[in-house]
Order: C-alpha cells, then sequence, then structure tokens
C-alpha cells in the first residue's frame, strides 16, 4: 500500500458500535482506472447499499473501474460442502463460482500450512487472541493441507474451463446432450444438493434447471420457508445460471418425472428422503417412487442428507404443520348434513330398504362434508360420528343404543368408517387440485391477455397501464411504475390494489433506489441483498442491455 492513494471509509453504526465499511459512493466518485478491495466474500454492515462485498465490486466493473481483489478458497459457493466436511465448520461468507471464474486474472497465494501458522502465531494476520482462537479451531496443519490441495484443484479447474472456452471459440459452438434437473424445496439441505447439481452442469456443459413442485400446501407454507426456498432458488440461478421451472400437482415423484420427460432431462439431482419404510406395508418414499416414475434412460444422483429429520422440509411445497382450526360455518354444516343422513336413514328404514343403502347416504354425507369444509378434520370426525349414529338408530338387536350383537357388526363399522373417510379424503384431494388448476389456469390467462393488451396499447402511458394492472392481477401487490428518460426516471405512477396510502413508497429513498435500478440493470430493494431497506421490491423493464423503466412492487410486511 505505500505510496498508493486510500480511500476513507463509510462510518455505520450497527448495534450500538461504529463499523468501518468500504464506501463504494465515494469510489465511483474518484474513479480511479484501478482500485484494491480486500476481502471479496465480506458481509457489509446494515444500511450499506449492498449485502455483500462482491456485489459492490460488481458495480465499480459495471463502472469501469478495474478491481484487484482478494479471497479464500473456503468462500467459494461451490466448495461450501467440501470444506465443511473438513472443517466441520460451516463457512457463512461466500461468493458465487461466476465471479471467481470470470475473472480476468486470478494468482494462487500459496504458502506451507506451518509457515502461514507461524505467521498467524507472530500476529502478522490477526490480533494475538484472534490468531490463537482462529488456529485451535479452524487454522490446524490438516485443515490448512486440505484447503491447500482444493485451492490448487480450483484453480486448475479454472484452468480447464478457460481452456475449453478456447476450443469452443475456434471450432464452432459446442453441443452437449446433459441436461441437468435439480429438485428445488425450502429444505435446510437444499442448499447443498443445489451445489452439487452446480458443479455436475459446469463438469458435464450442460443445461442446469431447477424445478420446484407447488402443491397445495403452498398456500399454508411458513414465512420461514418462504425465505430458504426463496434463497435456494437465488443461489441456483447464481451458481451456474439455472432456468426456474414451476410445475402444480400433488403427486411430487411424478411431476418431477414428467417434467423430466417432457424436457429432456438427462440426469435429476434429488435430496436423499428423511422418511424410510418402517415396515413391509409402509408406503414408498418420495425418492423411491421418483426413480419407479423415471424412465430408464434417466440417471437419478441421491444426495445424502445430513440434516435431521425434524428440520428437514421435503419437496411438498412448503408446508408447515397444519394446526387445526375448527370454523362454527363448518361445525354448523358438518352438524346438519349428518342430522339430514340420519333423516334420510329413519325414511330409508321405514320404507324396508336394506343397511347397505342407509350406509351409503351415511358415506354420501361425508363426501359433502368434505367438498364444503375447508380442513381434513370434518371429514374424519363425520366418518365416525357416522358410524356411531348408523350403530345407534339402525341396528338390531337393540336398537338406540351402541350395543350390537349380531357378529358381523363390527366388519361392517369398520368398512363403513374406511369407505366414508377415504372417499372424504379423495374428495378433498380433488377439490385443492382443482383449486391449483384453476390458480394455474388463472396466471396463464392473464399472461395471455397480457400480449394481447400490449400489442393494443397506443403508447407508453396504456403500456405502462396495462402492465401494470395486469401485475396487479397477478400478484396481488401494489404497483410503483417509472418510465425511463434517458438517463433518469420519470414521475412515478402509482396503480393500488388497497386504500393504503402510498406516499411512503415515492419518497426520495425509494426514488433513489429505482434509480439505482436503472443505472445498473439489476434488481433491488426489499427481498434482495441490495438496498434491501427499502420498502418495494425494483425490477428492470428491459429488453436486453436496453432499459425502458423500473417497476416496483409493494412488498409491505408480506414478503412472499
Amino acid at each position: 500500500m505505500n505510496g498508493l492513494e486510500v480511500l476513507p471509509t463509510r462510518e455505520v453504526l450497527y448495534n450500538g458500535m461504529i463499523l468501518n465499511e468500504f464506501d463504494i459512493d465515494m469510489a465511483l466518485k474518484r474513479k480511479p482506472q484501478l482500485i484494491l478491495v480486500d476481502e471479496l466474500a465480506h458481509t457489509n454492515a446494515e444500511g450499506c447499499r449492498h449485502a455483500k462485498r462482491y456485489q459492490d465490486i460488481k458495480e465499480l466493473l459495471n463502472a469501469g473501474i478495474d478491481v484487484y481483489t482478494t479471497v479464500n478458497v473456503q468462500h467459494i459457493e461451490s466448495l461450501c460442502d467440501t470444506v465443511s466436511s473438513i472443517t466441520e465448520i460451516v463457512v457463512q461468507e461466500r461468493i458465487p463460482d461466476s465471479l471467481f471464474d470470470n475473472a480476468d486474472q486470478v494468482k494462487l497465494m500459496d504458502i506451507e500450512p506451518q509457515d502461514l501458522i507461524d505467521r498467524l502465531n507472530t500476529g502478522n494476520v490477526y490480533r494475538q487472541t484472534q490468531a490463537k482462537q482462529v488456529v485451535e479451531n479452524f487454522f490446524t496443519i490438516e485443515n490448512l493441507t486440505a484447503l491447500r490441495e482444493i485451492a490448487l484443484r480450483r484453480c486448475a479447474d479454472r484452468v480447464n474451463i478457460l481452456t475449453e472456452n478456447a476450443r469452443i471459440k475456434n471450432h464452432g459452438d459446442y453441443h452437449t446432450d446433459e441436461h441437468i434437473l435439480v429438485c428445488l424445496s425450502s429444505s435446510p439441505s437444499n442448499a447443498k444438493i443445489i451445489r452439487t447439481a452446480a458443479r455436475m452442469a459446469s463438469a458435464f456443459k450442460g443445461k442446469f434447471t431447477a424445478l420446484f413442485v407447488e402443491t397445495p400446501d403452498f398456500s399454508v407454507m411458513s414465512e420461514d420457508n418462504i425465505k430458504r426456498l426463496r434463497s435456494n432458488v437465488r443461489l441456483a440461478e447464481q451458481l451456474g445460471g439455472a432456468k426456474i421451472e414451476t410445475v402444480y400437482g400433488e403427486d411430487i415423484p411424478f411431476q418431477i418425472a414428467e417434467f423430466a420427460r417432457l424436457s429432456g432431462a438427462s440426469k435429476i439431482v434429488i435430496g436423499r428422503s428423511s422418511a424410510t419404510k418402517r415396515h413391509l406395508l409402509s408406503k414408498p418414499t418420495l425418492t423411491e417412487k421418483l426413480i419407479d416414475y423415471a424412465p430408464p434412460n434417466l440417471d437419478v444422483h441421491i444426495i445424502p442428507d445430513t440434516v435431521s429429520n425434524a428440520a428437514v422440509y421435503q419437496l411438498r411445497g412448503g408446508r408447515k404443520k397444519n394446526h387445526i382450526v375448527f370454523s362454527a360455518t363448518d361445525t354448523l354444516k358438518s352438524t346438519a348434513i349428518l342430522i339430514l343422513s340420519s333423516l334420510v336413514g329413519m325414511i330409508f328404514h321405514n320404507l324396508g330398504f336394506g343397511e347397505a343403502n342407509i350406509i351409503t347416504v351415511f358415506v354420501l354425507g361425508v363426501l359433502v362434508t368434505a367438498v364444503i369444509t375447508k380442513h381434513q378434520v370434518y371429514s374424519l370426525i363425520s366418518s365416525i360420528v357416522s358410524v356411531l349414529i348408523f350403530n345407534f338408530l339402525f341396528t338390531e338387536p337393540p336398537q338406540f343404543t351402541l350395543q350390537a350383537y349380531d357378529q358381523g357388526y363390527p366388519v361392517t363399522f369398520i368398512i363403513m368408517f374406511l369407505a366414508a373417510f377415504l372417499t372424504g379424503s379423495l374428495a378433498i384431494r380433488i377439490k385443492n387440485q382443482a383449486k391449483q388448476a384453476a390458480q394455474s389456469a388463472y396466471r396463464t390467462k392473464v399472461l395471455f391477455d397480457t400480449s394481447q393488451l400490449l400489442q393494443q396499447a397506443k403508447d407508453k402511458n396504456e403500456i405502462v397501464s396495462t402492465t401494470s394492472n395486469q401485475l396487479i392481477k397477478l400478484l396481488g401487490k401494489d404497483i410503483v411504475f417509472y418510465l425511463a428518460d434517458g438517463e433518469v426516471l420519470d414521475t412515478p405512477h402509482i396503480f393500488s390494489v388497497t386504500e393504503e396510502n402510498l406516499e411512503s413508497c415515492i419518497s426520495e429513498n425509494e426514488k433513489a433506489v429505482a434509480g439505482w435500478v436503472l443505472k445498473n440493470n439489476k434488481r433491488a430493494g426489499s427481498t434482495t441483498g441490495t438496498l434491501s431497506n427499502a420498502k418495494c421490491l425494483y425490477l428492470a423493464v428491459r429488453s436486453s442491455s436496453m432499459v425502458y423503466g423500473v417497476v416496483g412492487i409493494v412488498m409491505g410486511g408480506n414478503t412472499s
């Protein structure tokens, strides 16, 4: 650093402490030809523009500033699982592999493990107290030796990528039949599965697709699962530029296998199901079903899952525990149907109809209950109560008691209960599938209508109005739309689905975030790692690199 100009840092107050962070605005204002920025994987303090320092560096590069920076091998995203298996420590600060692979120059700073430990012990890297802690917990001889090998291999992989790119450039396009399909979920272990699939796609030079199966349970997804799923989607996009696809259905293994067949996938990467067969008659696990459904020429790669069963969220659309909530309306409906079934049964009994006909009436009652109520517990309770009512009213002798002397009645009761419960369960499943199909059809219709309406639009204002109103239909959220006038934004257009005051969504701070999106052609704002304190999620309306406007989706308290 001797003889080099040093830019002052930005002071950020965080939890009562003053932190010194890289001042990106000062760097952009200074606009040097070359800037040195240490610690590429650093996490910025809350209040900084970007969540990660590598995002700061991307903005510097977009501004035409060359950057020299440093990173340790354990901070490269795809190596996270390998490093944690060696060191038993999960490194939280990580950078996308693409940032490393796309660097114009990479220099490996190699050093013998013992020499590095000596430097640590003499205080050349950390303060003495910190150095002692990291040497004991992380930088052991064994760990450093393994990390050194990983660093050498990773640099060699980068050389192979550069060589392959040069070969492709000289000999025309490179075609491959490999298509890697990874299954997305909000499981804590899904990130490991995505990293494995991304490495496979990179190694095979193949297409990379990430698939999420949305089931009816998606509507009751917990907030933690929403955040994990969103994080996993971004990880797939970040690591291998995965194409994100969503399909809808109740039978998850079938949906995965069918999508793989239709899309021409050659390999599926999925986590091992936490469910195990406890006995011979147990239902097959998700993984076993997928293998059965998969075409013979499709390879299924199952990645071991070390996360405990209690913590695992499998490929079920984000299910959280369904807490049973009894509704007065549904309770009255169920009671009314039971009373009506009993009255019809009494009429049949007096007319001399057989017990089979009366049982059919009660099964029908349970089926109707399942259709018109919201929770499966009502069909279960109706099944049990129907058996008791049938026993009380229609079994002889003795009638009007819960006793049954005929030895065949217990079997009759069991069959009646199973028939009622199974038909009720099937009715609920069909109802949920119909609801999901209707939602999917609605989304498709909105997109189709959008295409037609945009073709009919006569000017920019009609395009803005059409786009915003269609987004409101699709998302159910307020929209703020900015048209671009060269390198600046015009007055915002507000389109509200609620009666709330949206003045705070067009404040100077919000406009600054929208302006950043216009300038950098990247998303920012709420739910992102850039200017995340904003009230809206801002996306560029663009064609290739040309930005025509910025749309803000008002997230509010719901960030799903």
